[in-house]
């Protein structure tokens, strides 16, 4: 289901904004892969649009970073808060601040774990488990993992959402395919200077990767680092390893048109229209919100690659 059509059917509107003048803090993550940057950009760009004073700050993938920013978002005495959590858990505390206060909070992309799920109006995110399941299920369709499949996996930042569930959508498809196996897996923090290390380090403990089917990487930025150490293995990463990943940034989509890369399920990066409708009609009384808006993403090949790359490079 698009964005605008589960928005549309919380009775919310995606362009009747125009009298909506507000102050949001957004706390983000960080800025440590390009579908991360393309994330914040169309926050910041959808509040120009909207005329709303957006109060941005950057994690650089620490959550003391992000606590320390919606403390003074609270102190400005914002409107809203929009929160992308760095993990999920220990944010109890600085939500409660937040409720005493009156600000509601919308939690975008990574999940929260928290008892009092009053703390938050909504979370607007991907399926993480089942970007796992798309890239597992299309992996396990080729006949390379039709034998015996070694698959080497990079996780992303430990306790983050996106990399907790998309490790449990991949697996339960890979339970069903005894002939496959995660012999490797190691966290590689989302971002391409660990993805490269990180490859490097675990093709060694495999004897080169002479014996490995397959790449599973938790996001493309991982995928892209890998993939360098992949050929200074003197191997042919897309054809003696398969690659697969999630987030279609404009960089894998020339690798896969490359053939250096296999397939990546799309994550949205477009996730500031949906979080500021939510809080717009929040603050004129509607209270209802679902706690949980799905968005998803399609899986992409290489047959598309080199036009998909020129369509979103500019963007």
């Amino acid at each position: 289901m698009k964005i605008k059509s589960i928005v549309a059917g919380l009775g919310l509107c995606l362009v009747c904004h125009s009298s909506f003048a507000t102050t949001v803090g957004f706390a983000q993550v960080g800025s440590e892969s390009g579908w991360r940057t393309s994330f914040s950009e169309s926050v910041k760009a959808e509040a120009k649009k909207r005329g709303i004073d957006l109060k941005f700050s950057d994690a650089q993938q620490k959550q003391e970073n992000q606590i320390k920013a919606v403390r003074s978002f609270i102190a400005q005495g914002v409107d809203a808060i929009i929160i992308a959590p760095v993990v999920e858990t220990g944010w109890t505390p600085v939500l409660k601040e937040a409720k005493r206060a009156r600000i509601p909070v919308v939690i975008v992309d990574r999940n929260v774990q928290v008892q009092d799920e009053s703390l938050f109006v909504t979370r607007i995110a991907s399926d993480f488990v089942e970007e796992g399941r798309k890239a597992a299920t299309w992996l396990l369709s080729q006949p390379q993992a039709q034998k015996q499949c070694n698959i080497i996996e990079l996780q992303g930042t430990v306790g983050a959402t996106a990399a907790i569930d998309r490790a449990k959508g991949f697996n339960e498809v890979l339970a069903k395919h005894p002939q496959a196996k995660i012999v490797r897996s190691q966290t590689a923090e989302f971002t391409r200077a660990k993805g490269k290390e990180v490859m490097e380090s675990l093709l060694k403990a495999e004897q080169g990767g002479k014996d490995i089917c397959a790449l599973w990487a938790h996001n493309d930025e991982m995928a892209l680092g890998a993939i360098q150490a992949i050929k200074e293995a003197g191997l042919k990463p897309g054809k003696d390893v398969l690659v697969v990943s999630v987030d279609a940034v404009p960089d894998y989509f020339k690798a896969m048109a490359d053939g250096d890369a296999n397939a990546t399920v799309e994550l949205n990066p477009h996730l500031g229209g949906p979080a500021f409708d939510v809080i717009e009609a929040y603050l004129k009384g509607k209270k209802d919100t679902e706690k949980l808006i799905r968005t998803t993403g399609d899986l992409f090949l290489q047959d598309t690659a080199a036009a998909e790359y020129e369509k979103r490079r500019l963007k």
